[in-house]
């Protein structure tokens, strides 16, 4: 006799719609939040969740098109997180959604190692075209940001023959322990979880708002740190992201990157772009190197490649990439065909839609808004980023330290008001802006004018 088991009917929440139902871009608020179809929906999480997986905001998600996120209660919420930069291209954008669905037809998946498939390529070859420089590039797809960064670290340890690792201060490169072990903030990412990889040196970093360097004066700090405490010959590579991401947008002083970039090729070590998450014309240009006048020698992408799908790259000097032995790159998933569908059908929208324009468009209205903000708001110390990657860092007026209190307060106020803010910095003390590409300048306004209220509050 067989066992049949049947699963449990699926709850009915209150906000569930098909999901072809269309989702209007406005701001709409109908329970308390978190409303109690979320509060249910928690309660089944902290049985099963491991307390590790922690939860910014309680309020579970339904539906969610361009800009906006509906929870299961039929709350709509701005959403200017937009996964932590992952939705360039907007919530369930439709060329994307189209993209998957043929694709995850024909092939789901076969091991690109083992019996390989054109999307792939086809990925490869947009990041070649769409990364700076024009020299000879070659690509390897992986999973996750933090996969990519470990993949470009061991190439260029491979290429090299050395062994150190240099990284900045305030950076943050993933959760593996290799990357673990690259971060600059120990709490939450690192704590308790080592021993971690070893060769690896975190230098003073370019950090205008703080330390009132110029681009020369802080690259020759980085510098000379790092011929004294580790010596360019045995290094094997350096790792930055041209705008530090969750330090806290933290944009470096005009001339600091390249400056190490020149460092680093008169030394025969690889400059690594951690671009992870300013990429994919997030800042106004496919890449943020390219308003430094950067040229890495291997650049890192993830986050917004693939519209919410599961990729990343690393794209490098063919030399370079070409340096590991036949089969040392690769992984079962990585450059899954689904993904890479998804990630063309982003390419294409960039350059249909405008993208690059739009992000430009969005500083042009948000950065005075936060600028209106900053002269109202006197804990507001500093203003900064670029395209669509903007922040706000707090500070106590009298003594200039972090103030991370006022970020959580203002968070959680307007979340009770239908704005999904993010937060960052290593101090905790930097909201950060991170909306689709496809945001109305309308959401926008409201939005901030959300935030007023709640700092105003």
């Amino acid at each position: 006799m067989t066992d049949t088991l049947s699963a449990p009917a699926a709850p009915s929440f209150e906000g569930s719609a098909p999901a072809s139902a269309p989702i209007a871009q406005e701001r709409h608020i109908v329970t308390a939040i978190p409303g109690p179809a979320s509060q249910a929906l928690h309660e089944r999480r902290l049985a099963v969740v491991s307390a590790g997986v922690g939860t910014a905001l309680p309020v579970y998600i339904d539906r969610a098109h361009d800009a906006i996120v509906v929870d299961v209660d039929g709350n709509h919420f701005i959403d200017l997180g937009g996964g932590i930069g992952v939705m360039g291209v907007g919530h369930t954008n439709d060329a994307v959604v189209a993209a998957v669905q043929e694709q995850v037809a024909k092939v789901t998946h076969t091991l690109f190692t083992v019996t390989p498939y054109e999307p792939y390529v086809r990925v490869a070859e947009l990041l070649v075209q769409h990364t700076p420089g024009d020299h000879a590039k070659k690509v390897v797809l992986v999973n996750s940001g933090a996969e990519a960064l470990e993949n470009a670290v061991k190439i260029a340890r491979k290429h090299t023959g050395r062994a150190g690792v240099a990284v900045l201060d305030h950076g943050y490169h993933g959760r593996t322990n290799l990357t673990m072990a690259m971060n600059f903030k120990a709490m939450p990412y690192n704590l308790g979880f080592g021993p971690f990889a070893s060769n690896i040196y975190h230098a003073p970093s370019s950090y205008p708002f703080h330390d009132g360097l110029s681009g020369a004066e802080a690259a020759k700090r980085t510098i000379s740190y790092l011929e004294k405490r580790v010596g360019a010959a045995d290094l094997a590579c350096l790792v930055a992201e041209p705008v530090q991401g969750e330090g806290g947008f933290i944009v470096p002083a005009e001339g600091y990157l390249v400056a190490l970039q020149e460092w680093c090729t008169a030394n025969g070590v690889v400059f690594i772009a951690d671009e992870v998450q300013s990429g994919v014309a997030r800042t106004g240009a496919y890449y943020a190197s390219e308003h430094f006048g950067l040229v890495p020698d291997m650049i890192t992408t993830a986050k917004g490649i693939a519209g919410g799908m599961v990729l990343a790259g690393v794209v490098g000097r063919a030399e370079i990439m070409d340096s590991s032995h036949a089969g040392g790159l690769g992984g079962t998933y990585g450059g899954n065909p689904v993904a890479c569908a998804a990630a063309i059908a982003v390419f294409e929208q960039i350059e249909q839609r405008d993208l690059l324009g739009q992000a430009k468009r969005i500083e042009s209205v948000l950065k005075p808004l936060l600028l209106e903000l900053q002269a109202k708001h006197p804990s507001i110390g500093d203003v900064r980023g670029m395209g669509a990657m903007l922040a706000i860092e707090f500070v106590d007026p009298e003594t200039h330290e972090p103030d991370a209190a006022i970020v959580s307060r203002a968070v959680a106020a307007a979340a009770q008001q239908g704005v999904l803010l993010l937060s960052a910095g290593t101090y905790g003390n930097v909201i950060r802006f991170l909306p689709a590409l496809t945001i109305s300048d309308e959401l926008l306004r409201e939005a901030v004018g959300v935030l007023d209220a709640a700092l105003s509050a």
